[in-house]
């Protein structure tokens, strides 16, 4: 079991690359109150010390397993590849973790992770930060007085998200080398293959579509609306994917497109009832405190009166609010709200997506674990 903690927390971070620098490092120094940021990692040392300057930060290393020896409290892991490896040897070295999603490549890694943290008692969280965004929560909650449900819909319209990030001051180092960099990705793509079989093209749409992106909406719509109980159809394309499910009488449309021509960003969740419609939709992850849109239309039944109206609630960052549930996790033994058990769900849903898409067929319970695995 770990020790106790103080309300200041140490931390540690694991990757050095744009989530960190855009959101975390800026957001943890605001919460100096509540985090130290105690030493960062990366494969990089340039970078890693780069970083280490910037932040005031005592230690930078290259050496993950190092890092976990230092007397910290927590570790972000916010790696490319896997999370898994890093996320166990964490919780035996009982520190509390955050995971930048996707939880791991395939449900059996994941339950590894997720044994892990249950025999441990560390504090573990994955980070889906649209989850703590205030006009999320917003929605969420109306939902909850809405009856019957006919259709949700999820449209992403993904852009290059360099221009999104030009504006920040982003440090860069010398790459790993060659031969570390061959290591990394010769332990990405072996466990991709373990998860989803040999075809390039599915491991990439796999990894690149749906755990690198898409996991975000289909956490999102299951905190939404619960588990789905059938995956009706799913169509991956090179530049898209849609997909078509049902949540007992309500159906829901998920549509995914790669639009590169430009700087336009946009996630759409709507969800439509009878006497009720509720829009929300989100700028783009990579823009500091820019706020999410509600819209709630609603109206008379018989009449032609009707009612929209726009709402912003907050330009709170769902990062930085995030990071200040995964404190009081840690310090005050709040209940994760994007547990590793939860997440394990989405990578059953990924896989799921795969089989749709590959047999043409539905598939029952898409996120149930076992069966998936």
């Amino acid at each position: 079991m770990p020790g106790s903690v103080s309300p200041h927390v140490r931390i540690g971070l694991i990757g050095c690359g744009v989530i960190a620098q855009v959101m975390h490092l800026h957001y943890l120094t605001e919460l100096s109150d509540l985090f130290e940021i105690a030493a960062v990692c990366d494969v990089s040392l340039e970078l890693a010390q780069a970083c280490a300057d910037r932040y005031g930060v005592p230690v930078a290393t290259t050496d993950w397993q190092e890092l976990l020896g230092l007397q910290i409290d927590a570790v972000m892991v916010l790696t490319p590849g896997s999370h898994a490896p890093i996320a166990i040897a964490a919780a035996e070295a009982g520190k509390h973790v955050f995971i930048e999603k996707p939880l791991a490549f395939s449900v059996a890694e994941g339950e590894t992770v997720v044994a892990a943290a249950a025999r441990s008692g560390v504090t573990m969280l994955v980070g889906y930060n649209k989850r703590y965004d205030p006009a999320f929560e917003r929605l969420q909650a109306e939902l909850e007085t809405v009856p019957d449900i006919r259709l949700a819909r999820v449209t992403t319209y993904e852009s290059p998200f360099e221009p999104y990030v030009a504006h920040y001051p982003l440090l860069r180092g010398a790459p790993p080398a060659p031969s570390v960099l061959h290591a990394l990705q010769k332990d990405t793509a072996d466990r991709l293959s373990a998860a989803i079989g040999s075809d390039a093209e599915i491991k990439r749409l796999y990894h690149a579509v749906l755990l690198d992106s898409m996991v975000h909406e289909l956490n999102a719509i299951r905190a939404l609306l619960g588990e789905p109980d059938r995956l009706d159809h799913a169509d991956l394309g090179r530049h898209g994917a849609t997909l078509a499910m049902r949540f007992g009488e309500a159906r829901a449309v998920l549509t995914w497109i790669d639009l590169p021509g430009f700087a336009r960003y946009g996630m759409e969740f709507a969800v439509f009832a009878p006497e009720r419609r509720l829009k929300l939709t989100f700028p783009s992850p990579y823009l500091r405190n820019a706020a999410a849109e509600f819209a709630d239309e609603h109206g008379v039944p018989g009449r032609t009166e009707s009612t929209a109206n726009q709402h912003v609630f907050s330009y709170e960052s769902s990062f930085k609010a995030e990071l200040v549930h995964f404190h009081g996790c840690i310090t005050r033994g709040d209940a994760p709200r994007t547990p590793p058990a939860d997440a394990l769900r989405d990578i059953a849903f990924c896989r799921a997506i795969i089989e749709a898409h590959l047999s043409g067929r539905p598939v029952i319970a898409p996120t149930r674990i076992g069966d998936a695995a």
